[in-house]
């Protein structure tokens, strides 16, 4: 187990998370796009707007897709 695995399983059980609710990849692409997109801090409050939203019922991967999209535009302004 890598680093980043470590850490995602201590952090899970520290916040009493089921590990399997987390998409690792659909997390670090969209902070990626956010981050050459629009700007590099952007990238871990969008990944924090994503959790909000998905705590509130919304889809994971639906959310992520529909900010995606509305950073890759962004870069296009």
């Amino acid at each position: 187990m890598n680093t980043l695995e470590e850490w995602l399983e201590a952090a899970c059980l520290e916040l009493d998370l089921d590990r399997a609710d987390l998409d690792r990849d659909l997390i670090l692409d969209l902070a990626r796009d956010v981050a050459h997109g629009v700007a590099r801090p952007g990238a871990p409050l969008t990944a924090f707007l994503l959790g909000l939203a998905v705590g509130r019922g919304a889809p994971a991967k639906e959310s992520a897709d529909r900010l995606a999209a509305l950073a890759a535009a962004w870069a296009d302004r």
